[in-house]
């Protein structure tokens, strides 16, 4: 467990210098076609800046993208209890609980450590779910915050945001300036090739450490409920009765436990999330071991 939480520190580090790789890449072709070096130093700082700001008050901004509405022990006392238990059984402080009124059955945990977690759940996740799938599903974002997933996450969510913004500021310069005529052809190439290929390889980054942790989140699930088919039943449901939310975001799909995204090939292709039924495949094979 302790080796999985520096891992993910270290997937930190990790995102932030493929981020600055990506972004210098950009300032440096830029900064050659106007044979301008200060161009480079203006677009590392800027975005450097924007993300770290992102980054700061990402847990907002995922609140708000999800329409999420934080609630008291009164208003969900099984959910909130669900939570409480989970939470001392891992050691850790009481979160924040959010609710999202969605039917589509959901859940994800966010922030930059345990101390300033949240837990959020949609309410067709709380129709469904019985007390011990409920405590499955729990114990299942209790593992991202315990494993420190949270902290990859908001790093991947700030990132991401950033090289939207710079990608957006690229196209403006590229092809919707006044002076446009003045450009050489690889001013264009190379803009066109920042703007698509920068978000794609954001994407990657945050595809590839997702994954993973999905299933490392389970395993810690079922060792904190100590009953695997809680979270086997519960995936089950989310497999049967998953469905596209009302809000969605492709910035902040990868948070939840199931795929928020409406079913197409592109989000397949870049799926942060491995199948359910592998999911669910690898508890059962493990559930001895559990």
């Amino acid at each position: 467990m302790y080796s999985s939480i520096s891992k993910n520190k270290r997937n930190t580090v990790i995102i932030f210098t493929v981020f600055i790789a990506i972004i210098s890449g950009i300032g440096l072709f830029f900064a050659w076609e106007f044979k301008e070096l200060s161009i480079f130093w203006i677009t590392l700082v800027v975005t450097l800046v924007y993300a770290l700001i992102d980054y700061v008050v990402a847990t907002k901004m995922v609140i708000k993208m999800a329409g999420a509405t934080e609630i008291s022990r009164s208003m969900a006392p099984e959910l909130y209890a669900a939570v409480d238990t989970i939470t001392v059984t891992a050691g850790l402080p009481m979160p924040k609980v959010y609710i999202i009124n969605d039917n589509a059955p959901n859940a994800f945990a966010a922030g930059t450590k345990p101390e300033n977690a949240i837990i959020c759940v949609t309410t067709g996740l709380l129709e469904i779910m019985d007390k011990a799938e409920l405590e499955g599903v729990i114990a299942h974002e209790v593992g991202h915050i315990k494993n420190y997933d949270i902290r990859v996450s908001m790093a991947a969510v700030a990132l991401t945001a950033a090289i939207g913004f710079i990608a957006d500021i690229i196209l403006r310069i590229t092809f919707y300036s006044s002076d446009k005529e003045e450009r050489s052809p690889a001013m264009f190439v190379g803009g066109l090739v920042a703007a698509i290929v920068a978000p794609i390889l954001a994407l990657i980054v945050r595809m590839a450490i997702s994954r993973e942790r999905e299933y490392l989140a389970d395993a810690t699930a079922v060792m904190l409920t100590r009953y695997p088919d809680g979270l086997i039943s519960a995936l089950d449901k989310l497999q049967k009765y998953g469905a596209p939310m009302q809000k969605q975001n492709s910035t902040t799909a990868s948070l939840y436990i199931n795929n928020p995204l409406k079913k197409s090939v592109l989000n397949s292709l870049f799926a942060t999330h491995p199948p359910i039924e592998k999911r669910i495949q690898r508890l059962k094979d493990n559930s001895a071991r559990f």
